[in-house]
């Protein structure tokens, strides 16, 4: 390959076994009850069902690949993943970005095996067929070299415009954040991310409104667990029940922006004056996040000075560039794209995604962000405190990653797996939500709708239903019809407790 800056070549991942077409003995939908709150642990430890997930969900659903400040400039790529699909993503000399298979046409061979870098074209090491940028087949022996082998050996018969890499048909730019979808039937990304765009918002905004004006750090965080990846996905969608016990450590050495633990504390309250503990917003189509929602609260306090004095400027600028709606919808919590997206958009700023390798094995990669136009001190505070946080001498991830692998040894027994998981925190108490398709759980403590409604939607996408089927059901949620009834029956006992009073 001819390339310049071709940074450090990509870790070996496991090789993934190619596997036909699932020979289906279990529907996913009767692994998940969600009207109990029990889910079966055949869901993070089957390779029938990891199987299904690479056929049905991973290949139709919406996935982040990266940052467009990853591939600033003409001929630069960034070498990413879509389920075990190896990808490209790379930007043309038009300025145009791609989304390219990384695998050659002619036997399959990876056309890049470094990380990121710039280049005019990937040429395969095998058997040199050479690509442009977006993935049209340039040269095979002997157009590069000025011998015609092409001629020779296809007897000037190839289509070359038929055997270019394989490009994904639908690519979303959304303020920076580049996704991608291989099927051609899906509905479109913002019909796929809905109201669940203000967290998205807040993660690709700067910090003081300013529309996708972000870029991520350079280099990107990555380790390998013995675990599903739907823990890492569930466990950024709202679990907030962990916290308390898992980083306990982290709270007590204060490692939070101003040396007050992990996490800003304090009263909230929404735009009554009414006490709020931590809202779990949950839409019918997967997403989830755990957050304030209905009322605002400030960036945090720093120690250092001039911190401080650029956070609370952008906090001042933000309030005045949105509307209420904007200022608190969409918080700066953890939250999850459906299905392996996950990200925090306060501190710290990240991006979060679990690739999967096998039922019982992920690979996950952080990026860090920062607004682009923040001083450079303010970028140099960050990346130290973003280390510090969840780098490879951190305190988060580890504590994280090893909850997740115990959890899996301790699942993968025979007796272990007769026993579901239970998922019924705030199991009938959903609130309808101003938000479409989306309902609230508020919770001083934690809640799990989010995981309730996530696991229904990944039932959905693993039994391949149709997109009609997917889109039809997203919208027309029989949860908010549940809370209506039983907001309807709450007030027509009340109203009849009342009469009774009053007739006494």
């Amino acid at each position: 390959m001819a390339a310049a800056n071709l940074g450090s070549t990509s870790d070996p991942r496991p090789s993934v076994e190619a596997t036909a077409e699932p020979v289906v003995t279990t529907l996913a939908r009767d692994l998940v009850d969600v009207d109990n709150g029990v889910i079966s642990r055949e869901v993070f430890m089957s390779n029938e069902i990891f199987d299904m997930e690479m056929h049905n969900l991973f290949p139709r659903a919406w996935l982040f690949v990266g940052h467009e400040t990853q591939v600033a400039d003409p001929g630069d790529y960034f070498s990413s993943w879509m389920g075990t699909d190896p990808v490209l993503l790379t930007r043309d000399v038009d300025g145009e970005i791609y989304v390219l298979l990384n695998s050659c046409r002619h036997r399959g061979m990876k056309v890049c095996r470094y990380d990121e870098g710039n280049t005019t074209q990937f040429t395969c090491p095998y058997h040199a067929w050479s690509y442009s940028m977006d993935g049209s087949l340039v040269n095979v022996p002997g157009d590069l070299f000025g011998v015609p082998h092409m001629k020779a050996a296809y007897n000037g018969k190839l289509d070359k415009p038929n055997w270019g890499l394989v490009r994904c048909p639908k690519v979303y730019n959304y303020k920076g954040l580049v996704f991608a979808n291989w099927d051609e039937n899906a509905e479109e990304f913002l019909d796929y991310a809905g109201d669940f765009h203000w967290w998205l918002d807040n993660l690709a905004d700067a910090f003081d409104g300013t529309p996708g004006d972000t870029e991520v750090f350079h280099g990107v965080l990555k380790w390998r667990i013995k675990s599903n990846w739907k823990f890492v996905s569930e466990n950024f969608l709202g679990d907030t029940y962990h916290g308390a016990s898992t980083h306990a450590s982290v709270e007590a050495v204060g490692i939070g922006p101003g040396g007050r633990g992990q996490r800003r504390h304090g009263e909230r309250q929404d735009q009554g004056g009414h006490s709020m503990g931590r809202t779990k917003t949950s839409f019918r189509n997967g997403h989830g996040a755990s957050d304030n929602i209905a009322y605002e609260i400030p960036y945090p306090e720093f120690v250092e000075p001039e911190m401080n004095e650029y956070f609370d400027n952008a906090w001042e600028v933000r309030k005045e560039r949105l509307d209420a709606e904007g200022r608190r919808l969409g918080g700066r919590g953890p939250a999850t794209l459906f299905p392996n997206m996950s990200f925090a958009a306060g501190f710290p700023r990240s991006i979060l995604v679990a690739h999967p390798i096998s039922a019982t094995e992920t690979e996950v990669w952080r990026w860090f962000l920062a607004d682009k136009r923040a001083p450079q001190y303010v970028k140099e505070w960050l990346r130290q405190y973003y280390m510090r946080y969840a780098g490879p001498g951190g305190m988060t991830e580890q504590d994280d990653m090893e909850n997740w692998d115990y959890a899996t040894q301790a699942s993968k027994g025979v007796v272990a797996q007769r026993y579901p998981y239970n998922y019924q925190q705030g199991l009938g108490t959903e609130q309808l939500s101003e938000l479409d398709r989306a309902v609230h759980s508020n919770h001083a403590i934690s809640g799990e709708v989010n995981a309730r409604a996530f696991y229904r939607r990944w039932a959905e996408f693993v039994d391949n239903l149709s997109w009609e089927e997917l889109t039809d059901l997203a919208r027309s949620d029989d949860r908010i019809e549940a809370i209506i009834r039983r907001e309807d029956a709450a007030a027509a006992a009340a109203a009849a407790a009342n009469e009774s009073e009053s007739v006494r």
